[in-house]
């Protein structure tokens, strides 16, 4: 699908300019002659990016990117002002109002497309983190907070690799006004590691006449996981335009002239600074979510939902792997007597201390899940029936002879379990199916006396060791 890109000027040649030049390269272009009409199609057609004219009667451009940075549903969406002054004030009027940058008329065709390709990127990237977002909502799950809150851009950990000892002692006195903590690199891909490990907001890197180690640098950030998302602010010359597009094709997100200009130079990050910590917060609440999403809130361990997805998972594996594979579906004997006598919140602390004790009684790589109510499983991969019987029988045991204190001075509870056991039986067995017959099992225990571990098909268990006898007995 094209990029949609929404150009606005109350110039209609100067739309028409531009539209035909976008329409050459296959991308969707929306128009609007003013700020009300501009904001109406941003919030009904989210565009890609917004390529606004500064100077327009009424509502001016500034106060037009000004509303759609400080729209939550909008907020995403990159700005590009256009304008014929060259005023560097405007600019900076123009990168506090939350612009992405700023384009000088007549717009230089090369500049324009290497800018629209590097924004769009980056707002496509953006809507998958909201669309993530959007469907951890659906599932029911708020997210923690307003990921799109504002966020005034200081206090940043920036990463720079100055050009010159003149040129970093200066970018660091600008930027000590908004507090911003600066560790220094040099200019070339060894840095990169250094970035990897120092949790960067962004990163600063000064070209030079020197050698390609600035922009080998760059590349090498976007090349690694851990740095292929954080900004890249270029500083160069006027003439270094033809190194600047294609730092712009290798990734990076935006780039100042020399001689610096510190409001600028200020401007620029914050708005860098804001859109990483706006990303940032979108990833952080979306684990969030998903943590909430597949996790139990009572017990901690994973839930049903979580199970069904790492059952397919595991018996693929196995499968794959000639290896065996055994399930463990495991209840509390006569739990609802526990919230009779002793109310919900014993029940409570017993599930909760049961959950700690059979995943403390399980290998690391082994899952233990909470299937609903009082009935937990355990997936073991690469165990075969007998070891998962051994498991079993001595997790009853442990259980039995140690009691769980509920919380009433002192006041402790015998707990016993039943535990029905399945196996894996190759390619045409299912998750359901392999859960279906541990539940079987485990109902054959309590018709047989609880306190006991049957495994399916029936006959290839034994009853659960009783209170006191050993494990050999």
């Amino acid at each position: 699908m094209p990029a949609r890109i929404l150009v606005v000027d109350d110039l209609p040649a100067s739309v028409k300019v531009l539209e035909a030049k976008l329409t050459s390269e296959y991308y969707e272009v929306l128009t609007a002659t003013d700020g009300a009409t501009a904001l109406e199609i941003v919030r009904e057609r989210d565009p890609d990016l917004v390529l606004l004219d500064v100077l327009m009667p009424g509502m001016d451009g500034v106060e037009v990117c000004r509303h759609i940075k400080e729209d939550p549903e909008t907020t995403h969406i990159p700005v590009v002002m256009v304008t014929a002054l060259k005023d560097a004030d405007e600019k900076v009027r123009c990168l506090d109002a939350g612009a992405d940058d700023f384009l000088t008329k007549p717009v230089n065709d090369i500049t324009l497309f290497a800018r629209v390709r590097s924004l769009v990127r980056l707002k496509r990237l953006l809507d998958q983190w909201r669309m993530r977002k959007e469907t951890t909502k659906m599932l029911g799950i708020q997210p923690p907070r307003d990921s799109s809150r504002l966020d005034d851009g200081s206090k940043a950990r920036i990463f720079l690799a100055a050009a010159s000892a003149v040129e970093r002692s200066g970018i660091n006195e600008i930027l000590s006004q908004d507090h911003d903590l600066v560790f220094d690199i040099e200019p070339n891909e060894a840095s990169s590691e250094q970035v990897a490990r120092g949790d960067a907001d962004v990163v600063i890197v000064g070209l030079t006449d020197e050698g390609d180690g600035p922009l080998r640098l760059c590349s090498h950030l976007r090349s690694l996981d851990q740095t292929r998302q954080i900004p890249i602010l270029l500083v160069g010359d006027e003439d270094d335009m033809g190194r600047l597009i294609k730092a712009l094709e290798l990734g990076i997100n935006d780039y100042i002239f020399r001689p610096i200009n510190k409001h600028e130079l200020l401007a620029r990050v914050r708005t860098q600074v804001r859109r990483k910590r706006y990303q940032d917060r979108l990833q952080t609440d979306l684990l969030h979510s998903l943590s909430l999403a597949l996790t139990d809130s009572l017990t901690g361990l994973h839930n049903r939902r979580y199970l069904s997805m790492h059952l397919e998972t595991v018996m693929k594996r196995m499968l794959e792997s000639q290896k065996p594979m055994c399930l463990l579906m495991i209840d509390i004997d006569h739990f609802k007597n526990i919230n009779d006598t002793h109310g919900h919140a014993a029940g409570d602390t017993v599930l909760c201390s049961l959950a700690q004790r059979i995943a403390g009684n399980m290998r690391g790589f082994d899952l233990v899940a909470r299937y609903g109510g009082e009935e937990f499983v355990a997936v073991m991969p690469d165990t075969s029936v007998d070891v998962a019987l051994q498991v079993a029988n001595r997790l009853c045991e442990t259980i039995a002879h140690d009691p769980f204190p509920i919380g009433k001075e002192g006041a402790r509870v015998t707990v016993t379990l039943s535990v029905g056991i399945s196996h894996a039986q190759g390619e045409n067995d299912t998750p359901e199916a392999i859960i279906q017959r541990a539940d079987t099992a485990l109902y054959q225990a309590k018709n047989l006396g609880r306190n006991r571990v049957i495994c399916s098909p029936p006959g290839e268990g034994k009853p659960a060791l009783t209170p006191g006898e050993s494990l050999s007995g």
